[in-house]
């Protein structure tokens, strides 16, 4: 398929700058795979969707606070890093951008926070905007960490055209959130709540638990028309024995298992045993599904509504085919669904 199949109209008003006023109040569109039939929710809803020993696979990736802002030496010019990920803990080496770039140069140093918090010296060129830096900092990697809480900011997607606030640390992070590494939120979790898992949890859904850290390749544009030729990062997932035994258990059982969200199922379709069981990993994954595809692990998914011609898209329509989900986006449109990362979700079932 080509990439230019994959565009719509989107009105930038339809763009979710906020979320919504309770997370499991947002609103869900539910489109049935087999028949194209749309129904209109509220996320709660999903509760009438699953039954006992159905599972949920959930990304327990935790976002960590990757924007900061830091001071040229000599020029003061302020410079925006967003740290990517930590290459070398000892070393406190790490991957990040900088912009703007053009003013960056190896062995240029950085000073983070009024009074000198943190410096950093760059140490080498990556990309274009890419950088590998190293904090020149003497105490515990517990005290580093502080430092990067107290100086970082919530990374918000750069559509959202405010400055991050203290709620945002809070919404644009799952409940379930435990394991740091991740830049972008896997945003279908957003949805939930803590009454709405105990609800699930009452009604006998198993929830299995991965980690896939969301890098910044997740939403980078595709600029090939030729989808096979696209290239995805590489992100880092985690498999555990127990995840990969409840969701098998629901595969055996003929139960319904649910991937909530694209990164969930982007981790556990790059750990897929010859029988079409999930395998335990600590690996890396650069796959990207695009249509024809087929899925061994889930058959039913919850993801929020994205952008014209993302991976995410193309992702969503191999799983529920290509004319439901275009045709499903339309309704969105119409319907005025709140796109992104704070908007909508939709259960595909």
């Amino acid at each position: 398929m080509k990439l230019s199949q994959f565009n719509f109209n989107l009105p930038e008003s339809l763009l979710a700058s906020e979320p919504s006023e309770q997370r499991d109040e947002s609103r869900l569109m539910v489109l049935h795979r087999d028949s194209g039939k749309i129904e209109h929710k509220i996320f709660k809803d999903v509760l009438d969707y699953f039954d006992d020993k159905d599972v949920m696979i959930l990304n327990n990736t935790k976002v960590f606070p990757a924007r900061m802002y830091g001071n040229k030496e000599k020029t003061g010019a302020t410079i925006e890093v967003f740290l990517l990920r930590e290459l070398n803990k000892e070393l406190r080496l790490w991957d990040v951008l900088v912009d703007p770039a053009r003013k960056i140069r190896v062995g240029n140093k950085l000073y983070f926070g009024d009074d000198d918090l943190l410096v950093a010296e760059v140490v080498d060129n990556t990309t274009s905007r890419g950088r590998t830096i190293r904090f020149l900092f003497d105490g515990t990697d517990e005290e580093f960490r502080k430092n990067i809480e107290i100086l970082g900011e919530t990374p918000l997607p750069k559509y959202i055209k405010r400055k991050a606030t203290p709620e945002d640390k809070f919404r644009y992070q799952t409940i379930y959130a435990k394991n740091e590494g991740a830049v972008a939120a896997p945003t279908a979790g957003l949805h939930f709540s803590r009454e709405l898992m105990k609800r699930l949890e009452l009604k006998g859904v198993d929830f299995a638990e991965v980690t896939l850290h969301v890098g910044l390749g997740t939403f980078r544009t595709v600029e090939v028309e030729d989808l096979t030729k696209h290239k995805m990062d590489s992100e880092q997932f985690i498999i555990s024995e127990e995840a990969a035994r409840i969701v098998n258990k629901g595969i055996d059982n003929k139960r319904k298992i649910c991937a909530v969200g694209t990164t969930s199922m982007r981790a556990i379709e790059s750990s897929v045993s010859a029988d079409h069981h999930l395998k335990a990993a600590n690996d890396w994954t650069s796959k990207f599904i695009y249509p024809p595809y087929d899925f061994s692990i889930a058959n039913s998914m919850i993801t929020n509504f994205h952008t014209p011609q993302s991976t995410l898209l193309v992702m969503i329509a191999a799983f529920a085919g290509y004319e439901n989900v275009m045709n499903a986006y339309e309704v969105a449109v119409k319907e005025k669904y709140r796109f992104y990362s704070y908007g909508d979700a939709m259960l595909i079932i």
